[in-house]
C-alpha cells in the first residue's frame, strides 16, 4: 500500500472510525478514575493516563497485525472481527465500576491498566483494517485516542443521538472482517483468481453482521411465563432496568396499547 494513495487514506479513516466508535467505554473509565484528584491534577492524569494507553495500544496493535500475517491467523481474526460487530449492534452499555484514584500515580496507572484490558475489540479490529501497514496503525491510534478521550462526552452523545453512526462502524468493521478472510495466505490466490466470488463474501458478511443485528434489536427481550404464573425476566433486562428483588409493578395501558409495567415508587 503506497504512501497518501487512496487506498491508504481509506484504510486510514476506517481506522479512526473503529476507534472512535469502539473506544466510548474506555473514555468514561479514563474520566472515572481522575474524577476524584484536583482540578489542576484531572488534567495531568489524562494526559499522561492516554499517553501510556496509546503506547500501550500501539504496541499490542503492531503484534496483533504482525500475527495476523501469519497462516490461518487471518481467517480467524476475522471470524472474531464478524463477533465484535455484531456485538456492537446488539449490546447494550455497561456500568463500569472504576474506583476514583485519590494520588496522580494510582490515576495513570488505573487508566494505563483499565485501557489495556478494555481494548482487545479495537486491537484487534484495528489490525485487521490496518492490513499490515505499521505506520498506519500509529497514525491513526494517534489520531483517533486522544479524539475519543478529550472529546468523549460528545461523540458518545452523537452516537446517542445519532444511532446510525454506530450501524457505520459496525459496517466498516463487518467490511474489514470479509476482506480479512479473502486475504489469509491460504485462500488469497484462489479469492485473486475469482474477484467477484471474494466482493460476493465481503458483502455477504456486511449484511448478515447489519441484518443479523437489526433483527436481534428487534426481537428485545424474551420475557416467559413460569410454572407459578410469573414472569421469568432475562438478566440482561433486570440489569439495564435495575430491578430489584423487592421492587413492585404496576401494570397500564401506553398510547399505543401496549401493556407496560411501571416500577410502584417506594
Amino acid at each position: 500500500m503506497e504512501w497518501f494513495s487512496p487506498d491508504f487514506f481509506a484504510a486510514l479513516l476506517s481506522i479512526v472510525l473503529i476507534d472512535l466508535v469502539l473506544a466510548g467505554d474506555n473514555a468514561i473509565v479514563i474520566g472515572m478514575a481522575a474524577r476524584n484528584l484536583p482540578k489542576h491534577q484531572q488534567k495531568r492524569a489524562i494526559l499522561w493516563g492516554t499517553f501510556g494507553a496509546i503506547a500501550i495500544r500501539i504496541v499490542a496493535t503492531l503484534a496483533v497485525a504482525w500475527l495476523l500475517k501469519l497462516p490461518a491467523l487471518l481467517i480467524i481474526g476475522g471470524v472474531v472481527l464478524i463477533w465484535i460487530a455484531y456485538k456492537l449492534l446488539v449490546d447494550k452499555k455497561e456500568e463500569h465500576e472504576i474506583e476514583a484514584k485519590h494520588s496522580l500515580g494510582a490515576a495513570i496507572k488505573t487508566i494505563v491498566i483499565a485501557d489495556a484490558a478494555m481494548g482487545f475489540d479495537n486491537v484487534m479490529a484495528v489490525a485487521g483494517a490496518s492490513h499490515g501497514n505499521f505506520a498506519l496503525v500509529i497514525i491513526g491510534l494517534l489520531i483517533s485516542v486522544p479524539i475519543v478521550v478529550w472529546g468523549s462526552t460528545l461523540f458518545i452523545t452523537l452516537m446517542e443521538k445519532f444511532p446510525w453512526i454506530i450501524y457505520l462502524g459496525a459496517g466498516v468493521l463487518a467490511f474489514t472482517a470479509g476482506k480479512m478472510l479473502t486475504e489469509d495466505p491460504f485462500v488469497k490466490e484462489w479469492f485473486v483468481a475469482n474477484p467477484v466470488v471474494k466482493w460476493a463474501l465481503v458483502a455477504f458478511v456486511v449484511l448478515a453482521v447489519m441484518l443479523g443485528g437489526l433483527w436481534k434489536k428487534s426481537r428485545g427481550y424474551s420475557v416467559s411465563v413460569n410454572e407459578s404464573g410469573g414472569l421469568t425476566i432475562p438478566e440482561q433486562l433486570v440489569q439495564e432496568a435495575k430491578i430489584q428483588p423487592n421492587d413492585s409493578f404496576q401494570a397500564k395501558k401506553d398510547d399505543k396499547g401496549r401493556l407496560v409495567l411501571m416500577k410502584r415508587e417506594t
